[in-house]
């Protein structure tokens, strides 16, 4: 960053760290303590689609690697969800698995087309739903906890935050925490 940068007040934006996704299962473990809810199994990889034969073999490789556990959406927004399932006590193979799909599609140069991926938390007891979501462009993780109605749980969303403070890089701008309704998985 230049002295010109600094005077504007901009800066450089803050790079992805992927591997950020395998802290995810030891989160899972404090999150369930501190609030019951437990990992799903379910996941799911947010990216803006480009056109050309690059991107559509890319595509399809991964859907090949990943096999049957995968299943691709489109939401009204212009976003791809691949939705990878594993069994709720696999979160370890199934970050491992989001880890490879924005890996793949960050080696390959579409980096940038990432929007971010999210694994999903419910609990048993009373069905709150919960996704820890990773905003790939921030390199950060943030609650979501959507209610029907396109209402959302803030308190529990505060508490999760809580529980995962020091356990994930958490997005400390309550703003860019996002509601990603309708996301496969949640």
């Amino acid at each position: 960053m230049g002295w010109l940068d600094a005077l504007l007040g901009r800066s450089k934006p803050v790079k992805p760290n992927l591997d950020a996704l395998f802290a995810l299962p030891s989160a899972a473990v404090t999150l369930q303590a501190a609030t019951g809810l437990t990992p799903t199994g379910l996941g799911s990889v947010a990216f803006r689609a480009a056109e050309g034969g690059a991107f559509a073999t890319l595509e399809r490789d991964v859907k090949a690697l990943l096999g049957e556990r995968v299943e691709e959406s489109d939401d009204g927004y212009g976003y791809t969800w691949l939705l990878v399932r594993r069994s709720p006590d696999a979160l370890s193979d199934l970050v491992t698995e989001l880890h490879a799909v924005n890996s793949s599609l960050e080696g390959a140069g579409f980096g940038p087309s990432l929007l971010c991926s999210l694994a999903s938390f419910t609990a048993p007891d009373d069905g709150r739903r919960l996704a820890v979501v990773y905003l790939y462009k921030r390199g950060t993780f943030y609650p979501f906890a959507p209610l029907p109605g396109q209402r959302r749980d803030n308190a529990l969303e505060l508490q999760a935050r809580g529980a995962l403070e020091g356990e994930l890089p958490l997005e400390k701008d309550l703003s860019r925490w996002f509601p990603v309704w309708g996301a496969p998985g949640l």
